[in-house]
């Protein structure tokens, strides 16, 4: 299974925001950040599925990517992959969706580069906001896997 880690853009500051955090959306850079990443992943990579934080700044940040790629379901609001997401969340993930090939997971930090880093043996993995990671496990009830790539925004978008 190829799992896709793909942090959210760049939302609103969260010490200027006065709503709850989990309503802070992608500010008009941050949109066309990811449009501008989801245009290049286009006819370069396809997904199964993508799943995503339901976070607001996540759940836009899928939407945008799903536009623009091919998508064979979602984006699906998935709880585990909100802050707290860890190894087990993934675990459990992993385990649902065990016949799929190719996942896409839209999240956050700290959870994305721990896990990354766990699942690759360790080792710390840095993930800007639009930041895109691909891990191939080998045998998916091991959790252990190889890094493939890891995109930065600006690798992507210049």
């Amino acid at each position: 299974m190829d799992l896709y880690f793909l942090r959210h853009g760049i939302a609103a500051d969260r010490f200027e925001w006065s709503g709850s955090d989990a309503d802070r959306p992608l500010t008009g850079k941050g949109r066309l950040r990811i449009e501008l990443i989801a245009r290049r992943l286009a006819g370069v990579v396809d997904f199964d599925l993508v799943l995503t934080s339901p976070q607001l700044r996540a759940l836009q940040t899928a939407e945008i990517v799903a536009g623009f790629v091919t998508v064979d379901q979602g984006p699906l609001v998935d709880d585990r992959l909100a802050y707290g997401f860890d190894l087990q969340g993934l675990s459990e993930i992993v385990d649902q969706y065990a016949a799929l090939e190719s996942l896409l997971l839209v999240g956050h930090e700290p959870g994305f580069s721990t896990v990354v880093g766990q699942l690759i043996g360790g080792g710390r993995v840095r993930f800007k906001k639009g930041t895109l990671a691909k891990v191939r496990l080998g045998l998916p009830e091991s959790l252990q896997g190889e890094l493939l790539d890891l995109l930065t925004p600006k690798m992507m978008i210049g």
